[in-house]
């Protein structure tokens, strides 16, 4: 009789041992799914703070290729600047070439219609009377002492108006290339 007591006894302490077992295993299960989510959840927030910063990083990207384009569109514009002004320059340089051609021209038909002026031999009769008229009393003095100079060279001796003509001409001439090595003429 006492073997068939314990089967019982021994049957309920296997029942119980598979209770406390299953009790034992539902309880590290839910350990393991708080833990897992645990895990989840913060991956997850490590995820956010990833994209959050790719997002950034993204951001950054985005203004670093916005301010490259607005320096490329601003060395463009400078680039079109400099090209007008480039342009603009050739212009007024050609411009004052026009200017100074006609200057020339102009003062080659003055020089043509103007009896005062001899073309062809070089010298500028006119310029030299303007140049004694402009000096006023001074002129006359330096006009009256080379012709004085002049007379004194021929020792004093009465020459004829040619001889005295020739040497004023004379005394002009070289004046005048003093004048135009001092200080030579622009053209105008």
């Amino acid at each position: 009789m006492g073997s068939l007591d314990v089967a019982p006894w021994v049957w309920v302490i296997i029942g119980i041992v598979v209770v406390v077992l299953l009790v034992a295993y539902l309880v590290t299960g839910q350990r393991r799914r708080a833990i897992e989510q645990k895990r989840e959840e913060a991956n997850r927030e490590k995820a956010a703070e990833l994209r959050r910063k790719a997002e950034e990083v993204e951001l950054e990207a985005r203004e670093t290729e916005a301010r490259a384009s607005r320096a490329r569109a601003d060395a463009e514009q400078a680039q079109v600047q400099a090209a007008r002004l480039k342009q603009e320059a050739e212009q007024k340089a050609g411009d004052a070439r026009s200017l100074r051609d006609d200057v020339a021209r102009q003062t080659e038909k003055a020089n043509a219609i103007d009896p005062d002026v001899h073309v062809g031999d070089g010298t500028d009769v006119g310029r030299d009377r303007r140049v004694a008229g402009a000096g006023g009393a001074a002129g006359a003095e330096h006009v009256g002492r080379d012709r004085d100079d002049g007379l004194q060279r021929d020792g004093g001796r009465d020459g004829t108006v040619e001889e005295e003509e020739a040497a004023r001409a004379e005394e002009l001439r070289s004046s005048r290339e003093r004048a135009h090595r001092e200080a030579p003429r622009s053209g105008i």
